[in-house]
């Protein structure tokens, strides 16, 4: 599955949304500590089966790869992530994107 992505979206820019279940106590601290990252754009606390959303661009496939593992994995009280990547943007910021 690596190969195939790295294979589709080799060194293009990668746009994500990454979901997070966490221990709710420490949603604030979270939330708050992941806004630092220069890649990530937004940040969101949420109800329902999520409890942040992160939205986030990465200069390539493994620049996400490596952000996931090396910046999101060890921050405590983090239970679960879902990494979405974008493959198509209709609008974003407000403004809708011209498709070719």
């Amino acid at each position: 599955m690596e190969q195939a992505l790295t294979a589709l979206y080799g060194e293009d820019q990668v746009a994500a949304v990454i979901t997070l279940k966490v221990d709710t106590k420490e949603a604030d601290r979270i939330a708050t500590e992941i806004a630092k990252f220069e890649v990530i754009q937004d940040v969101f606390l949420v109800t329902g089966d999520t409890d942040i959303i992160a939205k986030a661009r990465f200069k390539n496939y493994k620049g996400l790869k490596d952000f996931v593992l090396s910046n999101l994995a060890p921050i405590p009280g983090i239970k679960d992530t879902k990494t979405l990547m974008v493959v198509t943007t209709y609008k974003e910021g407000g403004q809708s994107r011209a498709q070719s």
